[in-house]
């Protein structure tokens, strides 16, 4: 296999580069005093995301950068089994780790990861991959060959994404099951597929989603907090409560690094979900301004990659990887603030989080990798 040997796209390499120094440097001003309290060194999360998020995840970027295309196209099935495997050791009493009533978490030793963060970038290669083999669905149509347009795309489709789905919705991890969803949903809309399946796939999404809502109340309690934020303000509105006021306290200029006030006890997760507020109570608008631009600009960029690729599997590769990442911050900041409900997604190269962070600095160098073999 021949490693191309083009440039990558130095703009998006900057632009990471820049978000993932934000993350270090309002992870270390957000989790200095937890730190201290629970392991006695004020540095000790922010070593830990260094060592078991950072590092790891820059290593296998490279890798990712360097390894061709095809190797990703070829071994995606293999990528997907093997994440579906660690998915199913979750429910295998003494593998799996339960947190605040979740089960989300594969512990073996002292080392434990979260499968479901893998599962996102594994299916999108498969995905890409997938769609790629089976070429465009235009093409089926124009044979007048709607069955086997329907057998060869749909059923398939539907068959992977209720799989996934299922595994997913007994941990559970719903937020991750919307994100997953909608790119796949998306992806599949994108390579012109007939309208009626893509219009049954959004009414079944929409469906399961409110019968996943109706059957658990603490789901349904994140909807009426979006709703109306001044129900219940010291119950299910708490956290979106102290959100906005660090959110708004922030003012134009922010308060200054190490200086924000939510952190200490008032916000809950500050250095994971809602660490989105703390950096607007210590940078303001003005700092989350530049990170909400930054975000945009590695949208315009990943799109770009995407519409300059050569073949049908680096297009759609480099479109999911940057939908998901743009979707996810978005979706992240916008719950914050109150635009969405309170969700478990993760701010992507922000958040606290080992698991996340390795799968989308891998993500950055495949992205990187589609870009040098545009050249």
């Amino acid at each position: 296999m021949k490693i191309n040997s083009g440039h990558p796209d130095y703009s998006l390499l900057i632009v990471f580069f820049v978000l993932l120094s934000l993350g270090v440097l309002i992870l270390a001003s957000t989790s200095i005093s937890i730190s201290q309290e629970k392991f006695g060194s004020p540095f000790h999360i922010l070593f830990h995301q260094i060592e078991y998020g950072i590092l790891p995840g820059l290593i296998l970027g490279i890798f990712c950068f360097f390894a061709p295309l095809s190797f990703f196209k070829k071994y995606s099935v293999i990528f997907l089994l093997v994440v579906l495997c660690f998915m199913v050791l979750i429910f295998v009493p003494g593998m799996g780790v339960s947190i605040g009533g979740a089960t989300r978490w594969v512990k073996i030793g002292n080392f434990s990861f979260q499968p479901s963060e893998f599962l996102k970038l594994s299916f999108f290669i498969y995905l890409a991959a997938w769609i790629s083999n089976r070429g465009n669905a235009k093409n089926l149509k124009r044979d007048n060959k709607r069955s086997r347009d329907f057998k060869t795309l749909f059923i398939p489709f539907l068959v992977i994404i209720s799989l996934i789905s299922l595994l997913l919705i007994l941990q559970p991890d719903i937020s991750t099951l919307g994100m997953i969803v909608f790119i796949a949903v998306l992806m599949y809309f994108v390579v012109d597929t007939p309208l009626y399946q893509n219009a049954l796939l959004i009414l079944g999404g929409i469906v399961g989603l409110l019968v996943l809502i109706a059957f658990a109340p603490y789901r349904l309690n994140r909807v009426v907090t979006f709703l109306s934020s001044e129900i219940d303000p010291m119950g299910i509105g708490y956290q979106i409560g102290q959100s906005l006021i660090a959110v708004g306290s922030g003012g134009v200029w922010g308060k200054g690094l190490g200086m924000g006030i939510q952190k200490f006890g008032f916000l809950p997760q500050p250095f994971s979900d809602s660490i989105f507020s703390v950096f607007a109570e210590e940078t303001g608008f003005i700092g989350s301004l530049v990170l909400i631009v930054l975000f945009m600009i590695f949208a315009v960029l990943g799109l770009k990659i995407s519409s300059n690729a050569k073949d049908k599997f680096s297009q759609t590769l480099a479109l999911s990887i940057t939908c998901w990442i743009i979707v996810q911050a978005f979706v992240n900041i916008s719950s914050i603030i109150g635009i969405l409900p309170l969700t478990g997604i993760p701010l992507p190269f922000i958040a606290y989080g080992g698991s996340h962070l390795i799968t989308e600095l891998a993500a950055v160098g495949i992205l990187l990798n589609i870009s040098k073999s545009s050249n």
